[in-house]
């Protein structure tokens, strides 16, 4: 089986596994996630068939929607991997992606980044940012049942990843506790070069919000 029927058989599993996911989180985040880290890659390099299945499934069972279980979106992927018989040399390295990609509070638990997980993970990073972020960050608020906004929560600081996926707190805050943090953590030049714009549009949004949340009194 080549790599391009490989990425297809790839592509129809997360297709039917995600049918039902929060729109935010559903195979068209996936398929951008996955245009981006290639495009990416064709700046920065790194093995493309690790970095585009690795996109693909970076969000089988994501963190968020199982209780924080990491460890299942890993044993998930690993069998999906053996069923679409992917490379066995390159398993791990995209299980290594899949365990280390998530945001988690800003709080880093693998040090050392390949060049694939990098490029993987500025591209997840890179669709949490700009219209496309901020209307997925509505429309994940909306989900949660949470509150657009309240001037009397303000952001937190998180001390570790279980604590920021507990969070209850307005979308508003949102932008401050990943969002907006998010432009200066992008690890290749060509994701820092996007970033740029979609963080300024992001920061111009906040500053309408504010303006249009005022009234006169």
């Amino acid at each position: 089986m080549n790599k391009i029927e490989t990425a297809k058989l790839a592509e129809e599993i997360v297709k039917n596994k995600l049918k039902d996911a929060e729109k935010g989180h559903d195979w068209y985040h996936i398929d951008r996630v996955r245009n981006m880290a290639l495009e990416i890659s064709d700046t920065e390099g790194g093995d493309k068939e690790i970095i585009e299945i690795s996109a693909l499934l970076h969000d089988i069972s994501d963190a968020k929607f199982n209780g924080g279980n990491y460890e299942k979106a890993a044993s998930e992927s690993r069998e999906i991997l053996k069923n679409i018989n992917f490379n066995k040399n390159k398993i791990e390295n995209v299980i290594d992606i899949i365990d280390n990609i998530s945001f988690k509070g800003g709080i880093s638990i693998n040090k050392v980044k390949s060049l694939e997980l990098k490029i993987v993970q500025d591209a997840d990073r890179l669709d949490a940012i700009g219209a496309i972020g901020i209307a997925r960050a509505f429309h994940y608020g909306g989900f949660k049942n949470r509150v657009i906004y309240n001037p009397e929560i303000k952001p937190q600081n998180y001390s570790n990843s279980e604590e920021y996926h507990k969070s209850e707190s307005h979308t508003i805050n949102h932008f401050y506790e990943k969002l907006l943090l998010l432009k200066d953590l992008m690890n290749t030049k060509k994701a820092q070069e996007i970033a740029e714009n979609r963080h300024l549009f992001m920061k111009k949004f906040l500053e309408q919000f504010y303006n249009e949340w005022k009234s006169k009194k």
